[in-house]
């Protein structure tokens, strides 16, 4: 199982690592900051250095057991097993995805309705809902305005399986429910705005989502309306 330290620490850039698997396109390590693709998050990219080399990583996923793997190109050189290794982030790519992610929340928590869906990307992020009313954009803009001007703090924590069987009201995604299984389910927390399982990387600050616009808002069935939503590049 590899330690995933950016469910503690979004912020961490880079760390040293042991490779614990080398080969057929991917590097397993027993630690590492990249985030595998998953929530409708993308995977990391960025870069694996040891001494004497090092290789790109176009992707970012998990495999059997709880190691994630680190997807580089075919015929690239790889570290043997056993070497000492840094994994390094494309930070600014990844900084765009934490952005996104907690913006998302921002909007899940202004329109009240059940997620049937979502994406992110640093281009573009969207949210499906379970409504069949209209969604007033320049209502919605003013209300995720006021939580980024009102900076509130986001963290996580923990609770177990059972506190979360226990809140089943914590749940707004109806497509996906949380992994359970392992003992604990994390919970992201904005302060005084949104609460609810979630393992991506967030902001420690609503503040740094920055500026931003609602994009396409389009009806994609009788009770599915997608928002769309865009950040500063």
């Amino acid at each position: 199982m590899t330690e995933q330290l950016f469910r503690e620490d979004s912020y961490l850039k880079e760390c040293a690592a042991t490779v614990t698997a080398s080969g057929e396109g991917a590097i397993v390590l027993d630690r590492t900051v990249f985030y595998p693709v998953g929530g409708g998050q993308p995977g990391d990219t960025g870069e694996i250095s040891w001494e004497g080399g090092s290789v790109s990583v176009t992707n970012t996923r998990y495999g059997e057991g709880g190691a994630i793997h680190h997807i580089v190109d075919e015929g690239v050189d790889l570290p043997a097993v056993g070497a000492t290794v840094t994994a390094t982030l494309d930070w600014d790519r990844r900084y765009f995805h934490m952005r996104m992610h907690t913006a998302l929340h921002l909007l899940g928590s202004v329109l009240q309705y059940g997620v049937t869906g979502g994406n992110i990307s640093a281009a573009k992020s969207r949210l499906d809902f379970d409504m069949e009313d209209t969604v007033d954009k320049e209502q919605v803009t003013a209300d995720i305005q006021a939580l980024v001007a009102g900076n509130h703090a986001v963290a996580h924590r923990w609770i177990s399986d059972e506190e979360l069987e226990a809140q089943p009201e914590l749940v707004r995604t109806m497509s996906v429910q949380p992994p359970k299984g392992a003992g604990r389910v994390r919970l992201l927390e904005i302060e005084n705005v949104d609460l609810q399982p979630c393992g991506g990387t967030h902001l420690r600050s609503t503040g740094e989502v920055g500026e931003f616009r609602i994009g396409k808002v389009e009806k994609k069935g009788k009770r599915n309306r997608r928002v769309s939503i865009l950040l500063d590049q």
